[in-house]
């Protein structure tokens, strides 16, 4: 058996969560009639407390409808270079909106108002207009790290002050709540617009969910049928997030405890250089040279344990639904087996 580190986006669907989608009803969601779409689209919505929600193949997708809703081309938006926009979407701001990217380095991945406001560009003909703030939360590339609700309030005030909207990417928005215990609505509060992921640590196959005001998402979904997301029956995938979103958000906790687990076992190995900050269920970690990466998940994967690397002595774990105590105590034991 696998222990499977690599993402929690390689999550399956449970027993339970089968059933309810295929006990889903369903009908063409493109003419907006599939009433378990709908049904999802209502409760992510008010659930983050906004007016309206869309439902989408997946976060990638989400967050490019949002910077193309809110933004026109030769503007910019602001963002922190670990930001998943900047990382993992092929460059799409480019692509698909005809914007640039003003990149900051926050503390693993994390901003605050006066960096924010100290990268806003000044009107000139000759200089791209900042328009839009791009968070994310937790941070993917910096180790799983919690926004604090400070840091979001700040960067909200200084966006009203210059006119600007606020994205958040939540993808992995679920983890951070249910370690700081602020509500879905004390975040919707202070943004403009959100990307919810259903089928990472949540556990549903498909989906992320764009939440917002009613003109901006009738104008996301638009753009969604431009870019290719219309979906007809998708009601039996919008039930796997329902059921996810009902049953699995709680639980969470749980891979947290597992990635600080497997965070303390590393740093008792003298491999091991660094650890970031482990908040959620990301631990990412440096090996001491000439150690690599590739030979230590070589290592771990004839040892039954797959992962990723972040960089040539870089490597990341992610726990999730599918990897329970006992893969867990596997895993710590495979690590301290490692051969330097």
């Amino acid at each position: 058996m696998i222990i499977n580190l690599l993402s929690d986006t390689v999550t399956k669907p449970t027993p339970d969560m089968q059933k309810a989608m295929w006990a889903a009803e369903v009908g063409d969601d493109v003419f907006r009639e599939d009433p378990t779409v709908n049904a999802l689209e209502a409760k992510c919505a008010d659930l983050f407390g906004h007016e309206a929600a869309l439902f989408c193949p997946s976060g990638t997708m989400t967050n490019q409808i949002a910077l193309k809703v809110h933004t026109r081309p030769l503007d910019e938006v602001i963002c922190d270079e670990m930001s998943h926009i900047y990382q993992y979407e092929v460059g799409g701001y480019a692509f698909h909106s005809g914007i640039g990217v003003n990149l900051l380095k926050g503390e693993n991945g994390i901003l605050d108002g006066p960096m924010v406001e100290a990268a806003i560009k000044p009107r000139q003909d000759w200089l791209p207009k900042s328009s839009l703030v791009v968070i994310e939360n937790t941070c993917n590339k910096g180790g799983g790290g919690i926004y604090p609700m400070e840091n979001i309030r700040a960067i909200r005030q200084v966006c009203k002050k210059h006119g600007m909207a606020l994205h958040l990417d939540g993808a992995r928005i679920f983890n951070a709540l249910v370690e700081t215990g602020d509500s879905p609505k004390d975040i919707g509060a202070e943004v403009d617009s959100i990307s919810i992921c259903l089928s990472k640590g949540l556990g549903a196959p498909v989906g992320s969910v764009l939440i917002g005001n009613q003109a901006f998402i009738a104008e996301a979904r638009r753009v969604r049928k431009a870019m290719g997301g219309g979906m007809r029956q998708a009601g039996y995938l919008a039930a796997a997030g329902i059921y996810a979103l009902d049953h699995h958000v709680e639980r969470l906790r749980e891979d947290h405890a597992h990635a600080r687990q497997l965070a303390a076992a590393l740093s008792e190995l003298n491999w091991v250089e660094n650890i970031r900050p482990v908040q959620t269920n990301i631990v990412i970690f440096d090996l001491k040279a000439p150690l690599t990466a590739a030979e230590i998940l070589q290592q771990l994967l004839q040892k039954g344990v797959k992962a990723s690397a972040f960089g040539p002595r870089t490597i990341r774990f992610v726990t999730h639904l599918d990897v329970g105590a006992e893969m867990v105590g596997r895993a710590v034991e495979a690590l301290r087996d490692v051969r330097e």
